[in-house]
């Protein structure tokens, strides 16, 4: 279970926190007294769950960012409207994504890596200073990334095929390879950095009953959710909340935590060579992508 001390004084921002798993992840660390800035792509949708969590927590001290991670000079206004602040940033929840949609980002890459992976990777690697900076002594600033276990179903990332619109049918083969990028991207920054300073950990919630899957074909679904067996969002958001959180990981940073707040081993694939190409070449595009 995900540690209940109070984080009053702390400041997180959590992606995609209108609904779902993001916005159960902003209602507890609100509900403990947590600076929470939601980062959404929908003001109205994000505001309308600002109310509903100040109204259910009490806490006043709740925002809104504008944030669409499928356009990254979009990722980069939205960093840059959040460190002109000046405030600290001590957690920062990785959660927003979709999945079984078809299609390209505004950069040109595929739909899930660019908006699951790249997105993500821009705006965390655009923060990593205030991230470090906000760390005290006894307590590092933290970076949940938001995986899954269908990352095991990937059989590697094609450097190639990221470069171009989904070609699969429903866009699922895609999502598990961003959701690979996730794990991979978790570990290699959790690599770089100092724990002392900045903890990183993935979580899988399980396979959880969120809008992410709102753009498969109805027909699909149904059959999708019965044999999944899809879990209430409170309970998905367990994982996420552990790794935003929870001290036990100040020692196990990198760590891939599992639908039940347990640490496993990620898939054999998301190896430390992988993770330092997928880096290096996310690296290489985000930056190409500003002087486009």
């Amino acid at each position: 279970m995900a540690d209940e001390r109070d984080l009053t004084g702390r400041v997180a921002v959590v992606t995609g926190a209108n609904s779902g798993i993001g916005r159960a992840t902003a209602l507890a660390l609100a509900g403990r007294g947590a600076s929470v800035v939601l980062a959404c792509r929908s003001e109205e949708k994000a505001c309308a769950a600002v109310d509903e969590i100040r109204a259910a927590t009490g806490n006043e001290d709740l925002g809104f960012l504008a944030l669409d991670l499928a356009d990254l000079a979009a990722v980069r206004r939205a960093a840059a409207e959040l460190l002109a602040t000046d405030r600290p940033l001590h957690v920062l929840v990785n959660n927003a994504g979709l999945a079984g949609q078809r299609g390209a980002t505004a950069d040109g890459f595929e739909l899930a890596f660019g908006t699951n992976h790249l997105g993500h990777f821009l705006f965390t690697t655009l923060l990593l200073d205030r991230l470090r900076a906000s760390a005290a002594p006894g307590t590092p600033a933290r970076v949940a990334n938001v995986s899954s276990g269908s990352h095991f179903d990937a059989k590697g990332i094609d450097f190639d095929a990221v470069r171009r619109p989904t070609r699969s049918f429903v866009g699922m083969k895609e999502y598990s390879v961003s959701k690979l990028a996730n794990v991979c991207f978790t570990q290699e920054l959790a690599r770089r950095e100092d724990p002392a300073t900045l903890v990183v950990a993935a979580s899988d919630p399980g396979p959880v009953d969120t809008n992410v899957w709102r753009r498969i074909p109805g027909p699909i679904y149904a059959v999708f959710r019965r044999v999944v067996g899809l879990t209430p969002v409170a309970e998905g958001a367990a994982s996420t909340i552990f790794c935003a959180t929870d001290p036990s990981l100040d020692t196990d940073s990198g760590a891939y935590v599992d639908q039940h707040c347990r640490v496993k081993p990620p898939s054999a694939i998301a190896t430390p060579e992988l993770g330092a190409e997928l880096w290096a070449r996310s690296e290489a595009w985000v930056a190409g992508a500003a002087t486009a």
